[in-house]
């Protein structure tokens, strides 16, 4: 099998990119943006450690939880999690970050780019209260480039479409996957009643 080296040996395989879809990269937030990560409950973080290994985590809360401070700024507060950092770690030491917001329903989502810093700052992390707790962290980003992805994606899979979706039962529960993946003693049955445990203690 025959690999792709190289940018020009790429290129000859697609399409010249139209003027629109390199006019559309923002070097700024604009209203859109802004309307946008504010009716955002959901983003997914990219980073690498600087060493080849990269990473991907979920971060979601309640639609408009990632605060624009202005137009070449955002704070992401951390909620509680598993305390693996591999995100803030990755950060520590490379920080560029790359960002991906959804909103349910729509098929666009909206992509930033940029620079990220870490904060404990309780100043910040006050804004974020949610139920009288603060998150642990907040990551500020430096917008570098933001812009709108197209449909295509959400259009061919039909992640919004219901009738589309696996029944949930079809798949193992994570209690199970766990006690399998780890080869532990406990029953799926305990390990999912333990999950269910600690996220009704650590949600936020």
């Amino acid at each position: 099998m025959h690999f792709i080296t190289s940018r020009d040996e790429l290129r000859r395989v697609y399409k010249p990119a139209s003027e629109n879809s390199l006019r559309k990269e923002l070097k700024a937030l604009d209203g859109h943006s802004v309307s946008f990560i504010g009716r955002s409950p959901f983003v997914l973080i990219g980073t690498s450690d600087g060493k080849g290994h990269a990473d991907v985590t979920p971060k979601g809360d309640r639609p408009g939880f990632v605060a624009v401070l202005d137009n070449r700024t955002i704070a992401i507060p951390d909620r509680p999690g598993n305390n693996r950092l591999d995100t803030l770690e990755n950060l520590l030491v490379e920080p560029s970050i790359g960002l991906l917001f959804l909103i349910p329903g729509m098929d666009e989502t909206l992509r930033i780019n940029g620079k990220a810093k870490i904060t404990a700052d309780d100043s910040l992390r006050a804004r974020f209260e949610v139920d009288g707790k603060l998150p642990q962290a907040v990551i500020l980003v430096e917008v570098e480039a933001a812009y709108m992805h197209c449909a295509k994606a959400f259009m061919r899979s039909q992640l919004w479409h219901p009738e589309t979706w696996p029944e949930r039962n079809s798949m193992p529960t994570l209690g199970q996957m766990l006690k399998d993946q780890l080869a532990l003693d406990q029953s799926a049955e305990a390990m999912d009643s333990w999950l269910d445990d600690a996220y009704a203690k650590s949600m936020w």
